[in-house]
């Protein structure tokens, strides 16, 4: 059965290639690289032993994805591809506009031309802004506070409409908090290129030497010692999520929206000491002023995905830290270097 990957090749990608893999599908991957690595993927076939059919195109690249629709039967499609850094967001709106939204409705229409109606769809808990309470459930109330989230936003609501507008439709939306570690072969994982948009590879980075001292933002929040909480949740979890939601999806038709996470919050804090007691290592920081947007606390109520998927973290904080820094000395400069 072949499912397609968009953006493959990205951290959360590779990791759901690698799983889909071990679950006996056939992988076929879109990615234009703009931030991932086409070694990402070719450690991945090193590691399963087995082959995905890659086409480095783009999404609004309409005559290439009609090609891959056209060589390919095409089971399902679990949809990944889009720019994803808040602070670029707010800079560049409509480059996230375009690439997110456009390329997202470019690939359902595409779908619906060759009659693929099963979809997992990568969206955030960003969707759910300032959330009213903690822990947060799917329906809690929607808003973004940042170009970034707005996409995601965007894209659920069209996924709904085009539901409400055809019920053989079967639609997962995957709302997952902060995904952290890597795969504990160390042969794939998060390699962000320039400055790192998320906490853990920015620690990762400042441990190996890569980076003086980690910035954290703020530390006068009303939480248990004043830096934001956040849900981590280990990337081989999520992709495992991803999996289980495909099963669903093929299963059934309707639209829902799952929480991915493990239910816990931790502070930043609480992962740099987590962090240190897995690595060895001391990790300089600074504080700095809160960054906008930024909110106190965010952890899931993750009791859905476990109802309706038969999916739960397995994963504690301790192995993603010794993951994650298992890749990053495994590959001090990520993809670029070869091993």
């Amino acid at each position: 059965m072949a499912i397609l990957v968009t953006g493959g090749a990205g951290y959360i990608g590779s990791h759901t290639c690698f799983e889909l893999l071990q679950a006996g599908y056939q992988v076929i991957v879109i990615d234009n690289y703009s931030n991932s690595r086409p070694k990402s993927l070719q450690r991945v076939m090193e590691l399963t032993g087995q082959r995905i059919q890659i086409y480095s195109i783009d999404l609004l690249d309409e005559t290439g994805l009609e090609t891959v629709f056209y060589e390919n039967h095409i089971e399902a499609v679990i949809h990944f591809a889009g720019l994803k850094a808040v602070g670029e967001s707010v800079a560049f709106p409509l480059s996230y506009y375009q690439t997110n939204i456009i390329g997202t409705i470019s690939l359902c229409e595409m779908m619906k031309k060759y009659h693929v109606k099963n979809l997992v769809f990568s969206s955030s808990a960003t969707v759910y802004g300032k959330p009213e309470q903690v822990p947060i459930k799917e329906d809690a109330s929607l808003s973004a506070m940042n170009p970034y989230g707005r996409t995601k936003l965007m894209i659920e609501q069209i996924l709904k409409d085009l539901y409400q507008s055809d019920a053989s439709w079967s639609i997962a939306l995957l709302r997952y908090f902060n995904p952290i570690g890597a795969h504990p072969s160390g042969k794939i994982g998060e390699n962000p290129k320039g400055i790192p948009n998320n906490l853990m590879p920015y620690i990762t980075q400042v441990a190996i030497g890569i980076r003086d001292e980690l910035l954290i933002f703020g530390n006068d929040y009303p939480t248990r010692d004043g830096t934001g909480i956040r849900d981590y949740i280990h990337v081989v979890d999520l992709a495992r999520g991803h999996v289980k939601a495909l099963e669903k999806v093929l299963n059934t038709t309707g639209i829902e929206a799952y929480n991915l996470g493990t239910g816990e919050g931790y502070s930043v804090l609480e992962l740099v000491a987590a962090f240190e007691a897995a690595s060895g290592k001391r990790i300089p920081y600074k504080i700095v002023n809160r960054r906008p947007g930024d909110v106190a606390v965010s952890f899931a109520d993750v009791s859905k995905a476990k109802r309706e998927l038969d999916w739960v973290a397995t994963k504690g904080i301790q192995e993603m830290c010794v993951d994650a820094w298992n890749w990053q000395t495994k590959n001090p400069k990520g993809y670029e270097v070869k091993r």
